[in-house]
């Protein structure tokens, strides 16, 4: 009795395993059945069939469906070579894949990569973390990466979307606690960490208005905060500071120079800079020296077995680069841009060459002047190089080499109303150039060190020669920079990371002007020594984030001791609130002075400075800010209120042009303001509207007034974008900037001039009282990108600046009128006009 309840026992839980057993059969049993019932013959391998089962025949299932089947669920090829005769291999399979990524705390990941290794087939997760791959060969391997994670590499017949799609977990950097908090931000590659930084990541850039590749300097302005009041790169204004208190580092390597055309275009070519890192507030206590802001740039750093590269042109320039691998453990990475600017002349370049002389020698001397006349060669190129080695997989080499260059060659040969002539030829270059070393070391899974070293030189130098009178005008600015810094990281627990080390810089600020006939010289060189020590703690647990450090600098000549604190809070109230706080102290010792009257042709009219703690002290900064943050289904809001004083500023750095022009005064500004921002992304569009308002005022107290509006005081500011995938493979993207118009000071009126002995100047009114007319300003760009072979990626962009066409003043002055001494002449300098640009650009 016992015995037949244990067989009805058995019977029962085997029974649907048994059922289930019989509708699958042999693929080697059914084929003879097939041959027979349709009157085929199929080509095979015995070995390759024998182990794969099916689902049983159909009685309804015609012979293409059930070759479709086969197809679908095996990892065999059947192919039809004639009606009757069919082949069955696993040569030339492929399948489709398809799965979910998400984080570790099963958070989907938006953007992540999903390539098939060593092709150019890929796909980039939604915004549900899922994607799918067709056409992907049986045995082929799939990468699944995302920055800031770890990358996983599967077999191709682990994600086989015949199967369940599978759940992809990738687990965050060991090295990194910053974790991405938004990965698709405004556009595809910008990205928002949870420090409340901006992540540009060049190579996943989608598309933005007006531009046709990802300019790194160009990008940040679509922040809430970032502008340049004059639409240059050169002169890019954070939360209303100058362009000079922005700290610029490639590969750790502090650059002085960032643009070309003298400003309109980025001097850092983006195809092998792997992400930018943006830091308005709360800076980590590793960087100094940017009062305003901090932009760190940090090319590709794996060495890579696969050789990859590119090419493109547009209307301005050509380049190309290259990631060479050498062996296992050594890579050379190689980019170069030359512009074609001196011996072909498009609209571009002709509207970025009025835009960059309309307020210097060369085009105020040109009204006078026949085109035949006079000649004009402006060319720029850059390159960088980097070598990659490592030892092992616990220490990594790195060697830098970044060039930036822009030279112009002018002259000129005029009739003057004697009928003698005048004939003078100009010259100006402009280098940065940088070499940097590092040695990271992985001491244990907790415990890393870095030690790094750069160099870097900047260097502008004009001729100006009169020939009749042999009179030679020359002028040079050169800065030499030498760093090295020590960091090392112990990571006590899983939510807890300590960061602590020593840097020390060396600068190094020439200036000088000659003069020939009659002779003349100035020449005036600084330099200065620092050291500084910094120590840091981050927490992060997923709802707190919290990174608190100090640093301290010590700057040798002048026996001081500068300590800055920084803080940086985030708190999640709930899975969509958070709220941030963030402070910080920093210093800076080298500044720009400007001079519109005599520096470098009028073309670039700042010299680097160095801190002497007399006239120039050395800048410091005390800035906070609170915000809000609400962030569901891909929508996000985000409101910040700040405040930032500076104080150490000098007249000569801000770049006045009234009654303060040429007086030495030293000073401070405050701003205080709110920044918004309302954006939603989605798998086919994204768009955005941030708005910022500010106050910023200066205060000098030996000047009178004291207290006026700082010549940066952009009270309202808004940008608008939309981006559209039209198709797969064809992307749009329309946006437009309003902001008010900037501070200016007019003449007295009816007192315009002043005499003071024999020189007459322009009699200034109340500084800054008067505002130019608003700024407003629409861009659209287009991409389409398609294959030109299977392992060549093609994209063609068009972009257009100032659709519109709509004329803007960015900057208005007066100067004694030359026919009446009584009277002023207005001056405006106007931005940029329709200007479109078309690039191609092929990837391997």
């Amino acid at each position: 009795m016992k015995l037949t309840r244990i067989l009805h026992l058995i019977i029962i839980l085997f029974f649907p395993l048994f059922i289930s057993a019989q509708e699958k059969a042999s693929l080697l049993d059914l084929i003879p059945e097939i041959e027979t019932k349709f009157d085929v013959k199929f080509s095979y391998s015995a070995n390759e069939v024998k182990p794969v089962f099916v689902e049983r025949l159909s009685d309804t299932e015609t012979l293409s469906a059930i070759i479709d089947r086969f197809n679908t669920t095996t990892l065999l090829n059947f192919k039809f070579l004639t009606e009757r005769y069919i082949t069955i291999s696993s040569i030339d399979k492929t399948i489709s894949v398809c799965g979910t990524i998400v984080t570790e705390v099963n958070e989907p990941l938006f953007g992540a990569s999903v390539v098939v290794f060593n092709t150019t087939n890929g796909a980039v997760s939604s915004e549900n973390g899922q994607f799918s791959l067709n056409e992907v060969p049986v045995n082929a391997k799939i990468v699944i990466s995302f920055i800031g994670f770890e990358a996983k590499e599967f077999n191709a017949v682990d994600l086989w979307s015949h199967k369940e799609c599978k759940t992809v977990q990738l687990k965050e950097q060991s090295e990194l606690l910053n974790q991405v908090l938004i990965t698709k931000f405004l556009t595809t590659g910008l990205q928002k960490s949870i420090d409340g930084s901006t992540v540009l990541n060049t190579e996943k850039f989608g598309t933005l208005p007006g531009l046709i590749e990802p300019d790194i300097l160009q990008t940040i302005q679509v922040l809430p905060g970032v502008e340049s009041v004059n639409e240059s790169i050169a002169n890019i204004n954070v939360r209303g500071g100058t362009n000079d208190q922005n700290l610029m580092l490639w590969d750790g390597i502090k650059m002085y120079h960032s643009g070309h055309f003298f400003g309109l275009i980025s001097a850092y070519n983006p195809y092998l800079t792997e992400k930018v890192v943006v830091s308005k507030n709360g800076t980590s206590s590793e960087f100094s020296d940017g009062v305003s802001s901090t932009v760190d740039m940090k090319t590709k750093n794996e060495v890579n077995d696969k050789f990859s590269g590119g090419f493109g042109a547009n209307l301005l320039h050509a380049d190309a680069f290259l990631e060479v691998p050498i062996g296992d453990k050594l890579a050379f990475h190689f980019s170069g841009r030359r512009s074609f600017t001196d011996v072909f002349t498009s609209p571009t370049y002709e509207n970025y060459f009025e835009r960059s002389f309309q307020d210097s020698e060369i085009e105020t001397n040109s009204e006078s002047i026949s085109d035949s006349n006079r000649t004009s060669d402006f060319s720029f190129y850059d390159f960088t190089a980097k070598l990659l080695f490592d030892l092992n997989d616990n220490h990594q080499f790195r060697a830098n080499l970044i060039g930036i260059n822009n030279d112009l060659d002018y002259s000129e040969v005029n009739t003057n109303n004697s009928n003698e002539t005048e004939s003078k030829t100009s010259n100006l270059k402009q280098e940065n150039l940088g070499f940097g070393g590092s040695w990271k070391a992985s001491w244990s899974d907790r415990f890393t060190t870095q030690l790094s070293g750069y160099y870097s030189k900047y260097n502008v130098d004009a001729t100006d020669l009169r020939v009749e009178t042999n009179q030679l005008l020359t002028q040079s600015n050169e800065v030499l920079e030498t760093g090295l810094k020590f960091k090392s990281d112990f990571r006590i627990g899983k939510t807890l990371n300590l960061l602590s080390g020593y840097q020390f810089t060396e600068v190094g600020i020439l200036n000088e002007t000659t003069v020939e006939n009659p002779d003349y010289e100035r020449t005036k060189k600084d330099v200065l020594l620092n050291h500084a020590g910094f120590l840091e703690v981050e927490f992060n647990n997923g709802k707190t984030y919290v990174r608190a450090g100090v640093r301290g600098n010590y700057f040798q000549k002048f026996s001081k001791l500068i300590v800055e604190p920084r803080l940086n809070v985030r708190q999640k109230l709930s899975n969509s609130f958070a709220v941030k706080l963030q402070g910080e102290f920093k210093n800076q010792s080298a500044t720009q002075i400007i001079d519109f009257q005599d520096d470098f042709l009028g073309v670039e009219n700042r010299r680097w400075i160095l801190a002497n703690e007399e006239n120039i002290p050395i800048s410091e900064s005390k800035q906070g800010s609170f915000g809000l943050e609400y962030n569901r289904n891909n929508f996000l809001f985000d409101v910040e209120g700040f405040y930032k004083h500076v104080d150490g500023i000098t007249v000569s750095n801000q770049g006045f042009y009234n009654n303060f022009q040429f007086i030495n005064a030293i000073g401070s500004y405050d701003v205080k303001g709110v920044e918004a921002m309302i954006s939603k992304t989605a798998q086919q569009f994204s768009t955005w509207l941030s708005y910022t308002y500010s106050i910023n005022d200066y205060e000098f107290k030996t000047l009178t007034p004291s207290v006026f509006p700082n010549n940066v005081d952009i009270r309202h500011s808004v940008t608008l974008g939309f981006n559209y995938n039209v198709l797969r493979n064809l992307e749009m993207s329309v946006g437009g900037i309003w902001r008010s118009g900037q501070p200016f000071t007019k003449p007295v009126e009816g007192n315009e001039t002043v005499q003071d002995g024999n020189n007459t100047f322009v009699n200034y009114d109340t500084p800054n009282s008067n505002n130019l007319d608003d700024f407003m300003r629409l861009d659209a760009s287009l991409n389409y990108i398609f294959k030109l072979t299977n392992k060549v990626n093609t994209s063609i962009r068009v972009g257009v600046i100032n659709l519109l066409d709509r004329k803007n003043s960015i900057n208005t002055y007066y100067e004694v009128d030359p026919e009446d001494s009584n009277r002023a002449v207005k001056i405006e300098n106007k931005s940029l006009g329709l200007t479109p640009n078309v690039s191609l650009r092929c990837s391997f």
